[in-house]
């Protein structure tokens, strides 16, 4: 709603001007979310105008369906953590994710060693190599049970990703990649924050096991740095928080130029999810995008438009209708607001520029 006096009376067509305009506004991590989801908007509305697909006007496709990951919810039992696997890969799913951290070991003794009496403040904000949290031999043993479990019921002919391993020293997080070998990962990820460049390549270099961080960054600049130096071995943008489609079409085209693939992380409504499906069906180096909807009964049906289910055997068609090929439907959305809230209501108070001069340079 801030951004409304920067838009309003704008000629919506004018995407990457409008996206200049308001970038300032946005930032790292979750801050992205408002400037990123105009932009999705103005590519629906300009696709719409010109009776066309955004991918057409990305460059076009390099593919026609999209693939998607899929997380599995964790548990203590590791027989438990398989079979959840393998019902997602009952669904049709063919790249699996599995969250796995030191949280699941660490209240048996002699696993995990961590300073006691650690404030909340720590053990959420504090960076990883400032925790003195480390992993031991039983530990690693442990956690490898579980990946075990996981590839026992999905088998070695699908991808089997990794997130969540914990707010770990740098040692351990190579010595779990190491230990990590022998079920062949499609990468580990967000080992320690992505602001630590050297200290992620070292990671990357020692250990056999795939990395991967991005989901937290908003510059291309960012990305650049960690792609020119090969500090991890794929990236891993979220649209809502890189600067939307265009922009992150352009990570993935940089990325390509260093031999780095691209995953997209994603976690949110089926029109963010659109907007994922046709920046990766023009963007050449694509792994694959998370879905986190998979267990939400009403997710898909939020919006019209769309061929349903909107996922099949673990991949979404790519649309040729025009814009993002989705309209939301009014009803089901109003179903599932947050409670004391409207639905698009009238917003005078935000009609007024609040700030003389957005300009970033003197």
């Amino acid at each position: 709603m801030v951004l409304k006096s920067r838009l309003v009376g704008e000629n919506p067509l004018k995407i990457d001007y409008l996206f200049q305009k308001i970038q300032q506004f946005g930032g790292i991590s979750r801050q992205g979310g408002g400037v990123c989801a105009i932009e999705m908007a103005l590519w629906d509305i300009a696709g719409k105008g010109y009776n066309c697909p955004v991918y057409q006007m990305l460059g076009g496709q390099w593919r026609d369906k999209v693939r998607i990951y899929a997380d599995t919810t964790e548990s203590d039992d590791p027989k438990e953590y398989g079979w959840r696997a393998k019902e997602r890969k009952a669904m049709g799913i063919t790249w699996m994710k599995m969250d796995l951290g030191i949280n699941v070991i660490e209240n048996t003794p002699g696993m995990v060693m961590q300073p006691a009496g650690q404030s909340k403040w720590e053990l959420r904000e504090q960076p990883h190599p400032f925790m003195a949290t480390e992993v031991t031999d039983k530990g690693i043993d442990r956690l490898c049970e579980y990946v075990a479990a996981v590839r026992e019921n999905i088998g070695y002919d699908m991808p089997l990703s990794m997130d969540h391993l914990g707010h770990i020293g740098v040692k351990s997080v190579i010595r779990l990649g190491r230990a990590y070998e022998k079920f062949n990962l499609e990468w580990i990820e967000d080992v320690i924050p992505w602001q630590y460049t050297d200290l992620l390549k070292e990671i990357t270099d020692a250990s056999p096991t795939p990395t991967i961080t991005g989901e937290d960054i908003y510059e291309i600049a960012d990305f650049e740095k960690l792609c020119s130096v090969h500090a991890v071995d794929k990236i891993h943008p979220d649209l809502a928080t890189s600067g939307g489609i265009l922009r992150t079409h352009k990570i993935g085209d940089m990325a390509f130029g260093y031999g780095v693939p691209m995953a997209m992380h994603f976690a949110g409504t089926p029109v963010s999810c659109m907007a994922n499906v046709h920046c990766a069906a023009a963007t050449r180096n694509f792994l694959a995008l998370e879905n986190h909807s998979l267990d939400v009964p009403f997710w898909q049906d939020l919006v019209n438009g769309l061929e349903k289910p909107i996922i099949q055997q673990g991949y979404i068609k790519v649309p040729d209708t025009p814009g993002l090929g989705v309209t939301l439907n009014d009803d089901e959305c109003k179903k599932h607001l947050k409670p004391g809230t409207g639905y698009f209501e009238p917003s005078p108070m935000w009609d007024d520029v609040e700030s003389n001069n957005d300009r970033l340079f003197s």
